[in-house]
């Protein structure tokens, strides 16, 4: 079953699904800056674009390219800025 998901008046679009048990979102996110909470630990991989990322709260800004992932642990949350356009990502959910 695919499920749309909408966020931040729709700055950020992606599509759920379940695969071998294990949930997923790919989507893309538009220009500008957005903070997500996590209940679950995630794998976010960078499909197309440059994504900044700020994974903690006095933590310094790190630029990922398409190819490039990086984790976020459960129960925290991070800050993404689409560079130079959209952003498409793949977003798996580790457990």
């Amino acid at each position: 079953m695919l499920k749309h998901n909408t966020y931040f008046d729709g700055g950020v679009q992606s599509i759920g699904f379940e695969r071998n048990g294990l949930r997923a979102t790919v989507g893309v996110i538009a220009p500008g800056e957005f903070h997500f909470n996590t209940g679950a630990a995630e794998r976010m991989s960078v499909i197309s674009g440059q994504l900044s990322v700020k994974l903690a709260v006095n933590s310094e800004w790190q630029t990922f390219a398409a190819g490039t992932y990086f984790e976020v642990a459960a129960n925290s949350g991070f800050d993404v800025r689409a560079v130079g356009g959209a952003v498409a990502y793949l977003c798996e959910f580790l457990g």
